[in-house]
């Protein structure tokens, strides 16, 4: 470099560039909330247990039901004001105005002035796994009871398919947008895709 190059022209580069990319991997995959990442496991894979260890452990329906239920009650909650937010910056919840009317209200962390987000890959990959495949493995056992006919089953199952899928549904929402927002990229797309041809 000359030294009458501008400062912005002048890149600060480092002379281990593998000890760089080392040490911002590692800051990416580490998990900066371990409690949180823990119980947004915890409750959902519990109440999975649970179903499927319940008949051979107690004859008692109630007790089951209860316990299934409780688990799946802690594992909304828990998702939806806790570990959404501070695993991927997600947040969604019902607002009802003045009017009495309700809106819902699906909302993202704003990206920093520095384009880093304050979740780890690590966190994102733990919360989405979690999000996405409990809701599925409930619809699969909402098969299961309604085709061997366990119809006292379905009622626990269909709470878990409830539940699980209204928070999956929204922080879908959350991350893609609003519908119009959707529509209009949709729209776009097709718009410069017919332009191509």
């Amino acid at each position: 470099c000359s030294p009458l190059q501008d400062s912005d022209d002048i890149e600060d580069v480092s002379l281990f560039d593998a000890d760089d990319d080392l040490s911002k991997r590692s800051k990416k995959s580490k998990i900066r909330h371990p409690v949180a990442s823990f119980f947004h496991l915890f409750f959902r894979v519990s109440a999975i247990v649970v179903y499927l260890l319940c008949e051979l452990l107690t004859s008692s329906f109630i007790a089951c039901m209860v316990t299934i239920i409780l688990l799946l009650s802690c594992d909304f909650w828990a998702v939806k004001n806790v570990t959404g937010r501070l695993m991927v910056g997600l947040r969604w919840w019902n607002q009802v105005d003045d009017d009495g009317r309700s809106h819902w209200v699906f909302e993202a962390r704003k990206v920093s002035a520095q384009g880093s987000k304050n979740s780890s890959e690590a966190e994102s990959r733990i919360f989405w796994l979690g999000l996405i495949t409990c809701p599925m493995i409930w619809v699969i056992f909402a098969f299961s009871a309604l085709f061997s006919f366990k119809v006292k089953w379905l009622a626990v199952v269909v709470m878990g398919v409830v539940l699980q899928g209204a928070n999956l549904y929204g922080y879908i929402r959350c991350k893609v947008g609003s519908r119009k927002n959707l529509t209009s990229m949709a729209t776009n797309y097709l718009g410069k895709q017919f332009l191509r041809q």
